[in-house]
């Protein structure tokens, strides 16, 4: 605060008395727009972490979904590797891979588990299987739909405002670099596409030239 040290004198006084008059509707005219941004609500209570059977159900069926579309065979639910997905979750919330002996997925803030193998399996979309090789964007797909891989266990717990923390570990573990080409399949629906267009194509050129 800062205080005058000047004198008022009685014009001086009346003159203080219209300026102040005036500057009060002037001050009282004004608004103050305060702006809360209140995040998600974080699902806690989703069925698919809290609940041992439908989370393992969900874990399941959305990996072997994504590999049996890159011609993979489906992968089996593994205590040991759920055990130590469970220890490595109960000493950290630090999001990094734990450097242990297995393949290893994670994700943080998903809504569900289904949701998190989701945003692994969609990498596929960055993925080069023309030129294939490890890359940090879609080394998650990668490992989901490595064909020798063929046990999955995982854990997750809440990790305060960030949310579900989710780690998958994988065995044998994938992303072996020299091992691409034959571990991770086209999508085989596209695969049955290409061919059909090529089938079609060669038929359509010896179809020219018979009537040639």
């Amino acid at each position: 605060m800062l205080k005058s040290t000047q004198s008022v004198t009685p014009n001086s006084f009346h003159s203080s008395i219209v300026i102040i008059f005036l500057l009060i509707p002037l001050i009282t005219a004004q608004s103050t727009t305060i702006i809360i941004t209140v995040g998600p609500t974080i699902p806690t209570a989703a069925p698919e972490f809290t609940n041992e059977r439908t989370f393992t159900s969900a874990i399941l069926n959305s990996t072997n979904f994504y590999r049996t579309k890159h011609n993979a065979s489906s992968v089996r639910w593994n205590s040991t590797l759920v055990d130590f997905a469970l220890s490595y979750l109960d000493s950290t919330c630090d999001f990094a891979h734990s450097g242990g002996p297995y393949g290893e997925n994670l994700a943080l803030g998903c809504s569900n588990a289904t949701s998190c193998v989701e945003a692994w399996g969609n990498e596929r979309d960055e993925y080069d299987f023309g030129n294939p090789d490890f890359s940090e964007a879609t080394g998650h797909f990668t490992q989901l739909v490595w064909k020798t891989t063929t046990d999955v266990g995982c854990s997750a717990r809440i990790c305060g405002d960030a949310g579900w923390y989710l780690v998958c570990e994988y065995w044998p573990r994938g992303n072996i670099i020299g091992e691409f080409r034959e571990e991770v399949g086209d999508d085989v629906n596209e695969s049955t596409m290409v061919r059909m267009n090529v089938y079609a194509v060669v038929a359509a050129m010896l179809v020219t030239c018979f009537l040639l």
